[in-house]
């Protein structure tokens, strides 16, 4: 049957006519990069080389590497790890025979966050099982459609050689975009904060390398022979931050007028310090997480860090996994056996507020000791000792009870007057 869209998608693919067209997908991860309003080129390679740009692609990288990562099967009575799926043990523990499960999500989380797409070869038996993920640098991947309107992915090798790859050899995890294809790049997207960021960085320090204090022009009352001997003696004598802070010596009536404008004139130091919140709510990170502490306290830090879970690595999370469940796991197995990370270390709070939580739970009969003590990663207490108890408090009753069998303010429980009347006999 043709497909009912492929007049759409070319339509939509290919808005104008150019000499070379080309689709809307392949132009998407590069369409923003260049010069900013700073003037400043803003690249990847260029943009992780501001501090605070680095800083939370590194927490936000490292966070989501270091969750575990496991196969489950859903089954009659609930879910339970898969650890015998063939996909458990890459996921887990080792995608490939050159890197492990940590440094493999890293690298996708890092692809992600400067290029805005992630790109994993998928290596197959014979009998189409997933045998390896490699990482494919997002910089060298175009995707296209041919003339049927399916996707294509063409890589360019290290060597210049193009290898034409199946989108079901593919695992492409895109990040936020526009055609629900390609991911547009944070980077390119918000050129104009990093590039002031990175003109600020700069400026700081080229101050400190020229930094002849005091700066400016040198005036000599007569004529002076040689300028460029006299400025290379200036420089040699005052310039550089080793030389900051120097007494200068004046001779012959010279006289020295200061041009360069004071940092606080400049406001520089606010400069910078805006652009580390604004790169922060780029990748909405909370500022505390890369080491801007003016804003933290004691009593909202761990609001901010389970903030920092909900909004943030989150939606990473389920994007990562509906790509690896749609890219992965096999037809006649979907519905049966799903990808997740398990989030529940991040959400916990602190030690004290673990410990009522659970006491509430155990008191009221939803947890054993036994499910409390898996949280926190300890052993398990024997089912005859009652480790998997569940009790509650004896003074709670249904309310439908309530009254029933409540002996009045004169009258005795009726174990009570057996009792005495045994003691008269």
């Amino acid at each position: 049957m043709k497909n009912p869209f492929l007049g759409l998608f070319r339509a939509r693919d290919k808005p104008g006519r150019r000499p070379s067209p080309r689709d809307a997908v392949s132009a998407a991860p590069g369409f923003y990069y260049g010069a900013s309003l700073s003037g400043k080129s803003v690249t990847p390679t260029s943009a992780i080389q501001v501090s605070a740009v680095y800083a939370c692609v590194r927490v936000i990288a490292e966070t989501v590497a270091s969750l575990p990562l496991h196969v489950y099967e859903t089954t009659d009575t609930g879910s339970r790890k898969a650890g015998e799926h063939p996909l458990y043990r890459l996921l887990h523990d080792e995608p490939n025979a050159e890197m492990t499960s940590f440094v493999w999500r890293e690298t996708m989380l890092s692809h992600l966050l400067l290029y805005g797409n992630s790109y994993c070869q998928i290596i197959r038996s014979g009998r189409s099982n997933v045998v390896g993920l490699y990482p494919l640098l997002p910089d060298r991947m175009a995707v296209d459609r041919d003339s049927k309107g399916k996707l294509t992915y063409t890589y360019t090798t290290s060597d210049g050689k193009l290898a034409y790859l199946a989108p079901e050899d593919v695992l492409h995890i895109p990040g936020l975009g526009f055609d629900g294809i390609m991911g547009y790049s944070p980077i390119a997207l918000e050129k104009a904060a990093i590039g002031l960021g990175i003109a600020a960085e700069e400026y700081g320090s080229r101050f400190f390398a020229n930094g002849a204090r005091p700066s400016g022009i040198l005036t000599h009352p007569n004529t002076v022979k040689d300028p460029a001997a006299l400025r290379a003696s200036w420089n040699e004598a005052y310039g550089g931050s080793g030389n900051t802070g120097r007494v200068a010596v004046l001779e012959e009536g010279m006289t020295f007028t200061p041009l360069s404008m004071p940092n606080n004139e400049a406001q520089f130091l606010e400069t910078r310090r805006f652009q580390v919140t604004e790169i922060c709510r780029i990748f909405r990170v909370p500022p505390h997480m890369i080491g801007d502490l003016e804003r933290a306290t004691f009593s909202n830090i761990e609001s901010q860090n389970i903030s920092f879970a909900v909004h943030t690595i989150r939606p990473w999370l389920v994007r990562i996994e509906q790509a690896v469940n749609r890219a992965l796991i096999p037809p006649n197995e979907k519905g049966r056996f799903y990808v997740q990370f398990n989030i529940d270390g991040l959400m916990r709070g602190d030690y004290k507020s673990r410990m009522e939580g659970y006491a509430i739970a155990r008191q009221n009969g939803w947890m054993s000791a036994n499910d409390i003590r898996a949280l926190e990663n300890l052993n398990s207490i024997a089912a005859e000792e009652g480790g998997d108890t569940y009790l509650v408090n004896g003074n709670m009753i249904p309310i439908s009870q309530a009254g029933l069998g409540v002996p009045g303010p004169t009258e005795q429980p009726a174990e009570g007057k057996k009792r005495k009347e045994g003691d008269d006999t």
